[in-house]
């Protein structure tokens, strides 16, 4: 009796952390076996009935009890399935990686850092160095307890279970803010212009100065009274000359 959304029919539609509704069919030494709408039995270790340790499957559970399990190991050649009572982590610890970004809650503030819960079942440590691009004093200064923040995986240790996280690494730097604040993106209606050197800058000013110059007409400078009385002398001189000439 499947009690997910898809309703798989068989186990070759099913996966991993799938969540089912089942009741149990029979108690065994060393679990149960729990009928989930499937044709492939759905097997209970007795390890997987709780977190705590369990003595006997009775101490725990009944035939045609209704129990909420997930599919941890899925067997199609064998026609088999391993089922388990414990919740699934969010986060396995062979799902996680380096570089995965990924979201969690500030579980708690310490003087070096801060503790993030990411659903691996450990918090990961945000070191203060990792918590802001700029300096500060404690890492109250950036985050508290209870906010929800998105972090990038820096390292993973799987044998000492210890993640360190960066939460400064999934954040612009200030810089890049500042430079999206001063240069706006130009549009499609106003081209970015070229910014003209000094030396264009000169010869555009001389070549407009130039061209009003031409522009311009230029006052006609009148005779003097001098240069009329040297044209008159000349005419005077030459009608002499003449008439000497006539009358020779």
């Amino acid at each position: 009796m499947a009690a997910d959304e898809n309703k798989p029919n068989d186990i070759n539609s099913i996966k991993y952390k799938d969540k089912f509704t089942g009741k149990v069919v029979k108690l065994m030494l060393a679990g149960a076996i729990v009928d989930i709408g499937l044709d492939a039995p759905g097997i209970l270790h007795i390890s997987q009935l709780q977190k705590e340790t369990v003595n006997k499957v009775e101490d725990v559970l009944k035939v045609d009890q209704e129990v909420t399990v997930w599919v941890k190991r899925i067997f199609p050649k064998k026609n088999r399935i391993e089922l388990t009572m414990i919740e699934p982590l969010p986060l396995e610890w062979r799902e996680i990686k380096e570089g995965m970004v990924v979201k969690g809650t500030v579980e708690r503030l310490e003087k070096f850092g801060a503790f993030v819960e990411i659903g691996a079942g450990r918090p990961g440590l945000v070191h203060i160095s990792e918590l802001a691009h700029g300096f500060i004093r404690s890492p109250e200064d950036a985050v508290s307890v209870g906010d929800e923040v998105e972090v990038k995986i820096l390292n993973v240790n799987r044998r000492r279970k210890q993640i360190k996280l960066s939460l400064k690494a999934t954040q612009e730097k200030p810089t890049e803010v500042m430079k999206k604040i001063q240069q706006p993106e130009k549009t499609e209606e106003e081209p970015e212009q070229p910014i003209p050197t000094a030396m264009e800058m000169a010869i555009r000013q001389a070549m407009e100065r130039s061209q009003d110059d031409a522009e311009v007409p230029q006052p006609k400078t009148p005779k003097t009274k001098s240069a009329n009385n040297e044209e008159l002398d000349g005419i005077l001189s030459r009608t002499m000359e003449h008439k000497v000439k006539t009358n020779s």
